[in-house]
């Protein structure tokens, strides 16, 4: 007889140290069955090939994930000049080789024409979908499709190091910037091409690399060692301005009501708390003043 495995409502976030070779699916899919979790999401993809941080959402948390998918993020890439790949990366076909003549000095000089805002256009090799398939899928059948230019920002890129050919750069950019095509682009601009051989996230929105663990390290952990593992559902908008709400008000917010709350109330998205400092989702200050509720969690017991 085959028993069903019991999801348990599990509520928070891991920062998942993303190992190679997995996707962000799997990856998720794996905690997720250690947990043995009800419900879970991740936010912003990486491929297989990148590694590093992936904060993996469960439970309530869910409810706040995309605010880490349009989060900015920050990359560690490494780009090997002179040669052009299919996927932009080492995974696909060698393209073109071309001799690389390039100085420390104009490799700096074309990435800083790169800061700013920018237009891309999304590889071939990508999880975008067109007509409900993958582009990836079209690539293998040599099928090529139109892709839309899309408008994102490059805040800064850094060089950390240049040796000839290979180069190591630190990005800090808008959801939804391809780091290969970024490559790539650098590459045509010192017409030598380029292709990715290393891509590690270090930054999504407040959180940083050092806070993560690996699989492995989460794998060898007991299932009270790893539900400590999990921060807070809030720290995925911690950035935004908090007010406290007193008891009645907390009440009438959690039944879907706005509520007045006196005071210098920030515009915008705030952090709502009650009184005892329980976190009670996400609201926005209306043109009435009131504080009407945007994103709750579950019914709080009083």
């Amino acid at each position: 007889m085959q028993f069903k495995r019991v999801k348990k409502n599990i509520n928070g976030i891991l920062l998942l140290d993303k190992p190679l070779g997995f996707s962000s699916n799997q990856a998720l899919q794996r905690v997720k069955r250690l947990l043995q979790a009800a419900k879970a999401g991740h936010t912003g993809t990486l491929d297989p090939l990148a590694t590093g941080l992936l904060p993996l959402c469960f439970g309530e948390a869910t409810k706040f994930a995309h605010y880490l998918t349009d989060a900015d993020k920050t990359y560690h890439a490494t780009m090997k000049l002179g040669i052009t790949t299919a996927t932009g990366d080492a995974e696909g076909e060698v393209l073109k080789t071309l001799p690389v003549n390039v100085t420390s000095n104009q490799f700096d000089e074309a990435c800083r024409k790169f800061v700013g805002v920018i237009n891309q256009v999304p590889p071939m090799y990508s999880a975008l979908k067109h007509e409900g398939k993958a582009l990836y899928e079209y690539a293998r059948e040599g099928v090529e499709i139109e892709r839309k230019v899309r408008t994102v920002t490059i805040h800064a890129i850094e060089v950390l190091s240049f040796a000839g050919d290979v180069a190591e750069i630190k990005v800090t950019c808008t959801k939804g910037t391809y780091i290969r095509t970024l490559a790539e682009d650098i590459g045509a601009h010192l017409g030598c091409g380029a292709h990715l051989i290393g891509l590690r996230r270090t930054a999504t929105a407040n959180y940083v690399i050092a806070e993560t663990i690996t699989l492995e390290a989460f794998e060898a952990l007991s299932s009270e060692e790893r539900l400590a593992k999990l921060a807070p559902p809030e720290t995925a908008v911690d950035y935004l301005p908090s007010v406290i709400l007193d008891a009645d008000s907390a009440f009438y917010l959690m039944q879907g009501q706005a509520v007045w709350r006196s005071g210098n109330i920030p515009v915008g998205l705030l952090r709502l708390y009650d009184e005892r400092n329980v976190f009670l989702g996400l609201g926005e200050q209306q043109s009435d003043g009131k504080i009407a509720p945007k994103r709750l969690m579950q019914q709080v017991n009083n």
